[in-house]
């Protein structure tokens, strides 16, 4: 099927709580979104995680979200583009530090949850992460929901973007992901995961949840540290992918 990116949302875990299973997930992946501290992740976390993906030969990216550790940064906030920018900014250089002294170089940013799925249809929400982005460093690459708003900010900005696509889950006629608390928003077959990828590789479109093929370009493919099917669907999507 070819060689492709595949990402992974990583460094999750805080303080002696453990989410996630990064050491296995990294033997898989081409790509790690490492937590930043405002929606998971502390320091201590962030150094262990970035030394991990660096020692494997996986990219380091930093995955900021909003600073709500206890709702893992998946509800949405009203926030001001200033403040958007901000938050950005401050996260992308407490992990482009510690890349630094671990011998590496920041590779990616992918915002995460609520803020990315709020960025990808806020063109005022999406141009003040790029600018962030932009601002720290023009070199680094984008991810973003394929064909949103985001992408298309990044792209106008004159960033690399990687256009993202999801192997766990499923999508609306509209190109957005169907919503967390909906019914059937996740995927937990591995066989359907690989189905939706080959798809929209082989097509450029993705089967949305309304019968609707929907125009998609994936540069990326996601795969969730939290799934419980995580390492499973981890194991077989590299092995045919990378």
């Amino acid at each position: 099927m070819g060689k492709i990116d595949l990402n992974c949302d990583l460094g999750e875990s805080f303080g002696i709580y453990k989410l996630g299973i990064d050491e296995e997930i990294l033997n898989y992946i081409t790509s790690a979104n490492i937590a930043c501290g405002f929606h998971a992740g502390d320091p201590n976390v962030m150094r262990k995680t970035v030394a991990s993906a660096l020692e494997k030969g996986v990219n380091v990216g930093a995955h900021p979200g909003f600073q709500d550790l206890v709702g893992f940064g998946r509800r949405e906030i009203e926030i001001t583009a200033t403040e958007v920018y901000n938050l950005v900014v401050y996260q992308i250089g407490a992990l482009q530090a510690i890349v630094k002294v671990e011998g590496g170089v920041l590779h990616h940013v992918k915002p995460h949850g609520a803020l990315y799925n709020m960025a990808a249809r806020d063109p005022v929400l999406a141009k003040a992460i790029v600018k962030a982005i932009k601002d720290v460093d023009a070199a680094l690459i984008l991810y973003g929901l394929a064909n949103s708003q985001l992408t298309k900010a990044g792209e106008a900005l004159g960033l690399q973007v990687y256009h993202e696509v999801f192997a766990d889950r499923t999508y609306q006629a509209d190109g957005t992901l169907t919503p967390r608390t909906a019914k059937n928003a996740i995927i937990t077959n591995e066989n359907e995961a690989i189905k939706q990828i080959s798809t929209m590789i082989r097509d450029g479109a993705v089967q949305s949840l309304q019968g609707v093929k929907v125009p998609i370009k994936p540069d990326t493919i996601c795969i969730h540290g939290d799934n419980h099917h995580a390492l499973a669907f981890a194991k077989k999507i590299s092995s045919v992918l990378i």
